[in-house]
């Protein structure tokens, strides 16, 4: 049962957070072309054991599911040759305000689609790092955690660009940075090998490279197994008088299905070009479908970072019992825990208040949660 990153996707080729299939609601419908609005819904109780030196039990949502609210539709051009596009909002139902800076900030595209040719994008959507890591099922931090399973830790020295926590996020899996003015293409899938390019424009007048974005990706699937690989590229405009600077992204993962269970790995890295701070992270972990209503999953997560980082690293525990009320709706209850190494400051990721991180090596959550989906 999954999270994006996380995040959203209900095409047969990108099945979301993130890597969810999304129970849709047709709401118009002609000859040959269909509407669909969909969303996605979660809300909970979080406490947060050490949070800049104190506990913190809040209410806390956009963390097993970010909250959407997305339309796309499709028009059938013939010859196995559709138009599509999408549009979702991210929005707090704690005060209902709208999440990304924009009424579709989320994702917004318009495209060709050819059952041969394959598929066709433009407009402000997901790179590879999502497409092939998350969406093709080989996350298991969006089954268990939700957005505290994916990656953040003792790492602020990262300093990513327009970054929170200056490591939210870090290796993009999680679907919280997309691509503005991109073009995308995604071939159709050949005895189940998928790939994928996509190219983001800087629009920067005299220079088609600067503050571009390159994403390359593949996945697979055959049966109950599947794997994926992606690398991104993205370049970043100098700000406050600093040099501009280039921050890359490459994972690989994979899944496979036993019976009531799917176990999944996947290994992943960032490096930030202006200061050489780089992090790398292997995670394993497995859900268990144990009846029609209940499904238990855990995770384990290691992340190290270089010199530039002053080698910190830090190891994470996830577990969660989800009990499903329908098809659509769940309750769910969860715990993360992070140890940092010694002289580090623990960051769970999703863990955005001021003071944020831990006064020291150790952070937990303990959560109880509702989902649902329509």
């Amino acid at each position: 049962m999954p999270s994006e990153t996380c995040e959203e996707h209900t095409r047969d080729d990108e099945k979301t957070f993130l890597a969810i299939a999304v129970y849709a609601i047709p709401v118009a419908s002609f000859a040959q072309s269909s509407v669909t609005m969909f969303g996605l819904m979660d809300v909970g109780l979080s406490y947060v054991s050490n949070q800049g030196g104190h506990g913190n039990a809040k209410f806390d949502d956009n963390v097993f599911f970010p909250n959407l609210l997305g339309f796309e539709g499709k028009e059938d051009l013939g010859g196995g040759t559709r138009a599509i596009f999408r549009l979702v909002n991210q929005y707090s139902l704690a005060n209902g305000s709208i999440i990304g800076g924009g009424l579709f900030a989320r994702t917004a595209y318009v495209g060709l689609q050819n059952d041969r040719y394959g598929t066709l994008t433009l407009g402000n959507q997901y790179e590879f790092m999502v497409d092939a890591l998350a969406a093709s099922g080989n996350e298991i931090a969006q089954d268990v955690a939700g957005l505290y399973g994916f990656r953040n830790g003792p790492f602020d020295k990262l300093a990513l660009p327009n970054n929170p926590t200056g490591a939210f996020d870090w290796d993009r899996v999680a679907g919280s940075n997309r691509v503005a003015n991109s073009v995308k293409y995604t071939s159709p899938s050949l005895w189940g090998l998928t790939v994928g390019v996509l190219y983001g424009f800087g629009n920067v007048a005299g220079s088609v490279g600067a503050n571009n974005t390159v994403s390359v990706g593949a996945s697979y699937e055959n049966g109950p197994f599947g794997a994926g690989a992606a690398y991104t590229n993205q370049k970043y405009a100098a700000a406050n008088g600093s040099h501009a600077t280039s921050v890359s992204n490459w994972g690989a993962g994979l899944h496979y299905k036993v019976g009531a269970v799917t176990g999944r790995a996947i290994v992943t890295t960032v490096r930030n070009a202006q200061n050489g701070a780089a992090v790398w992270s292997a995670e394993a972990g497995a859900s268990w479908q144990a009846s029609p209503a209940w499904v238990i999953g855990a995770v384990y997560m290691y992340m190290k970072g270089n010199d530039a980082l002053d080698n910190a690293h830090a190891h994470q525990l996830d577990a969660a019992v989800q009990y499903l009320l329908s098809k659509r709706t769940m309750v769910y209850v969860e715990g993360v825990h992070q140890r940092a190494s010694r002289g580090s400051y623990a960051q769970i990721n999703g863990v955005m208040d001021p003071n944020g991180a831990s006064s020291g090596a150790l952070q937990s959550i303990a959560r109880i949660g509702f989902s649902t989906r329509f």
